[in-house]
C-alpha cells in the first residue's frame, strides 16, 4: 500500500519536472524578451499560466499513474500508451527552450505541433484503457489547441523575431 502511494506521488510530480526546469532555465528571458512581444489581446496572464500549468501537469501526471497502474506497471501493453505520454510530455517540456530560450518561434511552432500530433494519439490510446485517465487528460488538450493559436499567433505577428536570437 505504501509503495502505491510512492507511485502515485511519482507519477503526478514528474511533469512538474519539467515544467519547473523550463521556467527556472528561461525565467529571465520573459521580461527581457517575451513582455516585449506583439501578443492577442486573449493571451493569458503569466500568473494565469502558471496556474494553468499546475492544474494540468497534476492531471496529466495522476492520469498516467491511473495507465500505468491499469496495465500492470511498465508491462508490454503499456509500450505504446506511456510511450506516447512520455514523447508528449517531452515535446512539452521542450517548448520552452526553443520559444524562449533560442526565442526560435518557428522551432517553437513545429514542436507544438507535433506535441498535438502526440496528446492526441495519447488520450486515443487511453480512452480504451481509463477513462477517468482519459477524461482528466481533455483540459490540457484544450490548453494545448489555446497555446498552440498562440504561439501561431506571436510567430506570425512578430517576423523580426521568428528565426531566433542565435541566426
Amino acid at each position: 500500500q505504501g509503495k502505491m502511494w510512492a507511485y502515485t506521488v511519482g507519477f503526478t510530480v514528474l511533469p512538474h519536472v519539467g515544467g519547473f526546469l523550463g521556467w527556472f532555465l528561461n525565467r529571465k528571458e520573459i521580461p527581457a524578451w517575451y513582455e516585449k512581444l506583439k501578443k492577442p489581446s486573449w493571451c493569458p496572464s503569466r500568473k494565469m499560466f502558471l496556474v494553468a500549468w499546475t492544474v494540468l501537469y497534476t492531471g496529466m501526471g495522476y492520469a498516467s499513474y491511473l495507465i500505468w497502474n491499469d496495465l500492470g506497471g511498465c508491462s508490454s501493453k503499456a509500450i505504446v500508451p506511456l510511450g506516447l505520454y512520455g514523447a508528449q510530455l517531452a515535446f512539452n517540456w521542450a517548448w520552452p527552450p526553443f520559444f524562449f530560450r533560442a526565442r526560435n518561434l518557428k522551432m517553437a511552432l513545429i514542436d507544438i505541433l507535433c506535441l498535438d500530433a502526440l496528446a492526441i494519439g495519447t488520450v486515443c490510446s487511453w480512452s480504451r484503457i481509463n477513462k477517468v485517465a482519459t477524461l482528466l487528460m481533455v483540459p490540457y488538450l484544450g490548453w494545448l489547441a489555446m497555446a498552440t493559436c498562440l504561439t501561431i499567433r506571436i510567430w506570425k505577428d512578430n517576423p523580426e523575431q521568428k528565426k531566433g536570437k542565435s541566426e
